[in-house]
């Protein structure tokens, strides 16, 4: 996180970097209670992950917004609470945030109802290091597919080609998806040939050569 600061701080005017360096400080510092003893409203540092936008510019919002994340440490219920209430943008940077901040599979359900959605946005940052740690097999295929029917690049999708290799379920369903794209009349798209190559099993180690018999041990060790 120290580099992505230092990037994001190149890139802000002053008073962008005033704002962020106070609104960082705020998260640091919040007490870290628990969800359910939280009481009043939210913590300032909540506040300023969603004025971000307007204080950093909407190239740099994410990248604010993820840093503020980090700087409190969001535990998954909050994480979840913050991505329930915000907007599109702000859900994308909670699931950006994800992979350093929930170790386990708990905020699979921002994923499933990111993948819900037909936003590229989202859906793009839902197949990153996060779900291709804990997405189970069966519902990793559909986010595959899922990209592919909303023209999401599948360079966006994480760790493709170790959880490509091989799987046969997969392959056969993009073999049905281009199948019913042909029979309709529309194209295939570009990005599914290249998936589909990836699902070939890797290449099988050839056996270790059986060792040599040990000779007499001559000359010093």
């Amino acid at each position: 996180m120290v580099a992505h600061r230092a990037r994001l701080e190149a890139d802000l005017g002053g008073a962008a970097r005033a704002w962020l360096d106070q609104a960082v400080a705020e998260a640091t510092a919040h007490d870290g209670r628990p969800e359910g003893q939280r009481q009043g409203p939210a913590p300032t540092w909540e506040l300023r992950f969603a004025e971000a936008g307007r204080r950093c510019g909407t190239d740099h919002a994410d990248a604010a917004r993820i840093l503020l994340l980090h700087a409190a440490n969001a535990a998954p219920a909050t994480l979840s609470r913050i991505y329930a209430q915000g907007t599109a943008a702000e859900r994308r940077a909670v699931l950006h945030a994800l992979p350093h901040l929930v170790p386990g599979p708990e905020a699979l359900p921002m994923v499933e109802d990111a993948l819900r959605t037909n936003d590229t946005r989202l859906v793009a940052a839902a197949v990153g290091p996060y779900a291709a740690a804990h997405l189970a097999p069966h519902d990793w295929r559909h986010a595959v597919l899922k990209c592919l029917f909303t023209g999401v690049p599948v360079d966006a999708v994480a760790d493709l080609p170790r959880r490509a290799r091989g799987d046969g379920e997969l392959a056969r369903m993009l073999g049905d998806y281009a199948s019913e794209r042909t029979a309709a009349g529309r194209p295939v798209p570009g990005d599914l040939q290249r998936v589909l190559s990836l699902t070939a099993p890797g290449p099988t180690a050839a056996p270790a050569a059986p060792s040599a018999p040990a000779g007499p041990v001559t000359g010093e060790q």
